[in-house]
């Protein structure tokens, strides 16, 4: 028997994915699969693909039947998600897909959404400095966004080490239509989308900017991801999970967690600086999946070869599974990464601009979704990180 994982919000694009991932998973079998609307449905009549849970049914979205759950995904809205986590016992590892628990500031979350701030859980981005024993250590992450994702990927080793200034950031990113989740839209008809590109929620006003801005706060900061609440707070604080059978008794002294294998944390100095500054315009893309972002930033010198820039990435990034710097000269492409829970990066510096630039590709399914709730539950289960993930894409 494997680990029993509940899933809320199942029926939707990111829930689905959830499934796929838990059903090929070496140590996780499938537990409660909540879906409010579609509740006593089969699964496959919203996911056709997915013929290994043939059979399994829907159920209604009901907190105290997810907690019998050895570990719970929510990929609900971030107004449905605060409030089941708040129903379920503290002890229940919990991760989640919502901007719920990614924002610490009330005041950054008041001026982008209109419920009242829920708190703060860990960050489950784990290729940030310290990240891995954190989300090893913790019951309850917060999984980033998609956009916030490539954006941090791409920018956080530039302005680490100090090659750019977090002032003057402007990211220009499009999505497939599957990040605006699976409710119907008249936006969202084949026939708007189609043979168009189109922007959307330009001028500051996009919900993970404030996410992005965050995270690079505090990777200029400390080399760290965005502060955690204090140990006990909403059930936030230490307790390392198990691997397979070895679940971790609700309540019992947590295992040390594994040490965090990054090779460079020390090079990550103190910003002198500022506060990041993030101009983000995002873009709906005719596709499915997968997010291209293009990033830039001023150099904080004139002459910063390209070389720098890439030595910086492959230095904050050798040895990760999941994200790849391509070789020079050749640049990431959506298609590469759909079905994985790859990364793809490349820099280029500007000299006519002064600007640094990286582009990051990934599936926002994947890595920008569930691929990387996976990714964080794996750490906190004991398990490989790795387990259950593809680092292959599916193409053409």
């Amino acid at each position: 028997m494997g680990i029993r994982v509940a899933v809320a919000g199942a029926s939707g694009y990111a829930g689905g994915e959830l499934l796929r991932l838990v059903a090929g998973h070496p140590d996780m079998e499938p537990g409660p699969l909540a879906a409010a609307t579609s509740a006593g449905t089969p699964v496959t009549e919203s996911h056709p693909h997915l013929a290994q849970l043939d059979g399994h049914t829907f159920e209604p979205l009901d907190p105290a039947r997810l907690s019998s759950a050895d570990l719970v995904f929510l990929a609900l809205p971030h107004e449905e998600s605060a409030a089941v986590s708040a129903a379920m016992p503290a002890g229940v590892p919990v991760v989640d897909l919502s901007a719920s628990f990614r924002l610490g500031d009330p005041q950054a979350w008041s001026a982008y959404y209109r419920t009242p701030h829920a708190g703060q859980w860990c960050y489950g981005l784990p290729e940030l400095p310290g990240a891995r024993q954190r989300i090893a250590g913790a019951r309850r992450v917060a999984a980033p966004g998609c956009y916030a994702t490539a954006a941090i990927l791409a920018l956080a080793p530039l302005l680490a080490a100090g090659l750019a200034d977090p002032g003057d950031i402007v990211i220009v990113a499009a999505s497939g239509t599957s990040g605006a989740g699976r409710s119907p839209s008249a936006a969202l008809l084949a026939t708007e989308v189609m043979g168009a590109v189109s922007a959307y929620q330009a001028g500051g006003t996009h919900r993970h900017t404030p996410e992005i801005e965050q995270a690079l706060r505090a990777v200029l900061a400390r080399g760290s991801d965005p502060p955690e609440p204090p140990e006990g707070a909403d059930g936030a604080g230490a307790a390392s999970g198990p691997a397979a059978s070895r679940v971790l008794a609700r309540g019992s002294d947590p295992p040390e967690p594994p040490g965090d294998r990054r090779p460079d944390e020390s090079a990550m100095a103190p910003w002198p600086g500022g506060d990041p500054v993030v101009s983000f315009t995002p873009m709906l893309a005719p596709m499915p999946r997968g997010i291209l972002a293009t990033c830039t930033a001023r150099l904080r010198e004139t002459g910063t070869a390209t070389a720098a820039l890439r030595e910086a990435l492959a230095a904050a990034y050798d040895g990760e599974p999941f994200v790849r710097l391509l070789p020079e000269g050749r640049w990431p492409a959506t298609a590469a990464a759909n079905g994985s829970n790859m990364a793809y990066l490349q820099a280029a510096a500007d000299p006519h601009a002064g600007r640094a630039v990286v582009v990051a590709a990934l599936d926002n399914l994947g890595k920008g979704a569930a691929g990387q709730a996976v990714q964080a539950a794996n750490l906190m289960l004991g398990m490989p990180e790795t387990a259950g993930l593809s680092l292959q894409g599916v193409a053409p």
